[in-house]
């Protein structure tokens, strides 16, 4: 298998309050583990600067030019209760799309079977008109619509496994039957959504977790819910909203996963890819905040898309 890592210096000058879980050390442990000799064969690229006009994909002008005049030309600006911004911020946002949307041309191209792009800010807590959570805008949302508007694709399924529902992926999909969107996330916990009665037009697939929850659970969530969804939908292609949270070690939630149990999971979004979707599978970076369980957590996953 050919994995792309898209990344970018511009990723770390996106400065949150001393204290803040979502901060730049998340990908400095990243980086250092993908240092490792057994990510040699790695196609690393620098990851370019997205085009504005793709956020209008996902969200309407008027907000995103709320959210660009939230950002401070000095200091720390707060655009929600839990969501800060900085002067580079932007960005680094337009640089997370343009991440995201090279991935899945690659992907079309035959550059890359799979891509894995390393960015922050996250984006699956933003909704249509809200950013919150961390997000800006919805990234994620973002690449499915670019691949239907630049590849003709029909058919875009999404996988988030972050501890946290995305509450932004499934408000801009709602009503969309072109988009599956599944989540396994722990409930009770932030935002307070993803109740297995939420279903939108039958795309959407909640499968929330209990606190303490374990591996067991968890992949039998992707076993009786999440791949045979994945398998009666057929997409055309695969992004998964790749979040490192549930991890053992994660300090904003109660879900006992290991690094091995991502390696799984990760395995299989690879087999339903090659089975519906010419191996096309695109992985962001959402949310992980203990940097061990995190770096741990992308090394296997990064190491299981090198390895088919």
């Amino acid at each position: 298998m050919t994995t792309r890592l898209y990344t970018h210096p511009i990723f770390l000058e996106h400065i949150t309050p001393p204290g803040h879980p979502e901060r730049p050390d998340r990908l400095r442990a990243i980086e250092r583990v993908l240092d490792d000799e057994a990510f040699a064969e790695l196609d690393r690229v620098e990851a370019p600067e997205g085009d504005e006009a793709t956020i209008l994909y996902a969200h309407p002008a008027d907000f995103v030019a709320r959210v660009r005049v939230g950002i401070p030309s000095e200091g720390i600006a707060r655009i929600d209760a839990d969501t800060t911004a900085s002067p580079k911020s932007w960005q680094a946002v337009i640089t997370a799309i343009g991440a995201a949307n090279a991935a899945v041309d690659d992907v079309f191209a035959g550059r890359a079977d799979n891509v894995f792009v390393a960015a922050r800010p996250p984006g699956h807590h933003a909704e249509k008109n809200t950013a919150m959570g961390f997000c800006f805008f919805n990234t994620a949302a973002i690449a499915a619509r670019h691949a239907q508007k630049e590849h003709g694709v029909e058919r875009v399924a999404i996988v988030d496994w972050d501890v946290h529902h995305g509450n932004g992926t499934q408000d801009i999909f709602w009503d969309d039957p072109t988009v599956l969107y599944c989540s396994t996330h722990q409930m009770p916990l932030y935002p307070g959504t993803g109740a297995k009665s939420e279903t939108g037009a039958g795309n959407i697939v909640n499968a929330p977790l209990a606190p303490r929850t374990g591996s067991d659970l968890f992949r039998d969530a992707f076993l009786s819910r999440v791949l045979p969804a994945l398998d009666d939908f057929a997409p055309d292609l695969i992004i998964i909203s790749a979040g490192f949270d549930a991890h053992h070690r994660d300090p904003l939630a109660e879900i006992n996963l290991t690094e091995d149990d991502f390696d799984w999971a990760t395995g299989q979004l690879m087999q339903r890819a090659a089975r519906h979707s010419g191996n096309r599978l695109v992985s962001l970076l959402e949310g992980g905040y203990d940097l061990q369980g995190l770096a741990f957590s992308v090394a296997a996953h990064v190491g299981r898309l090198m390895k088919g």
